[in-house]
Parts: C-alpha cells; structure tokens; sequence
C-alpha cells in the first residue's frame, strides 16, 4: 500500500495475462496485496479466529497446505473469471478455504456448523451487494479447502 507499482506487480491479473506473461508467481503473491488497511485487518482478524482452532487440532504443516491450496484454487478461478482490465488483491480466497475446512471438520465430528454457512453467505451476500469484492475468489478458495481437508482427513 505504501508503494503501489510493488503493489500492481504481485496483484493478480486475468488469466489471458498471466499466460502471456508467464507471472505465475501472482496466483500467491495476490495474498500480499490489500486495498487498504481494513481489508487487511479484517482478513488478519479471520486468519487468526479461523486457523488457531485448525492449528490446534490439524498441526502448523496441514493448515499451511489447506491455506495455501485454497489462495491457488481461489487465485485460479478469479484469473479464470476476471475481466480484461482487472486485478484482485488480497488473501481472502484462502482465508474462505480456512472457512470450507472448518466446516468440513465441523460436519465430520458432528458439530453445528450452521454459523459457519451464515458467515460464508454474509460476506457473498455483502460482495454481491456492495461490488469490489472478487466473490470469484472466495467461491474458488472455499472449494479449495473442502477438497484439501478432505483428503487430508482421508490420510489421518
């Protein structure tokens, strides 16, 4: 934020772009970029509330695996989706894959999860609503957890 050309060279641009100029790199780099502190607050805020519990009960190294599956998957369907002339910034899509774990664990052991749902169609609800929000990344990342917590849970 504080230098914004560093900023648009790890934003994340559509598909037809990142071919062409084979920046791979910005399917992660994407999770460095914000617009704005609150986006980057809310999103440390969810990080924290979300991958302590996970941390706890699936370990430092599965959690990075669930996250960082989830920034690709979220990543890759937003640069699928995207317009010409679009970027999106923020690690939002893997912080809805840490959602899509939580309730992949959650229905696995028999617990309500219904609050996790409301949560998830809140925010698709407010990005749908107010615009700006790459509701593309968020449906892609929380795919991306629910596959990778499912095989991770098909290993354990």
């Amino acid at each position: 934020m504080i230098v914004p050309s560093i900023q648009m060279r790890l934003a994340l641009p559509n598909l037809e772009y990142l071919i062409a100029t084979n920046e791979w790199y910005r399917l992660f780099t994407v999770a460095l970029t914000h617009a704005g502190l609150l986006h980057l607050g809310f999103n440390m805020y969810a990080l924290m509330v979300l991958g302590n519990p996970l941390e706890d009960n699936f370990g430092k190294n599965r959690v990075l695996i669930i996250f960082f599956f989830s920034l690709f998957t979220g990543s890759l369907t937003s640069a699928y989706f995207a317009g010409p002339f679009s970027y999106s910034v923020g690690a939002s899509g893997a912080v809805f894959g840490l959602f899509g774990a939580l309730a992949t664990v959650g229905k696995r052991i028999n617990s309500d999860v219904r609050s996790i749902y409301v949560i998830v169609a809140i925010n698709f609800a407010v990005g749908f609503g107010l615009g700006g929000v790459d509701w593309r990344a968020h449906l892609g990342g929380l795919v991306g957890g629910v596959i990778s917590t499912n095989l991770l849970l098909k290993r354990r």
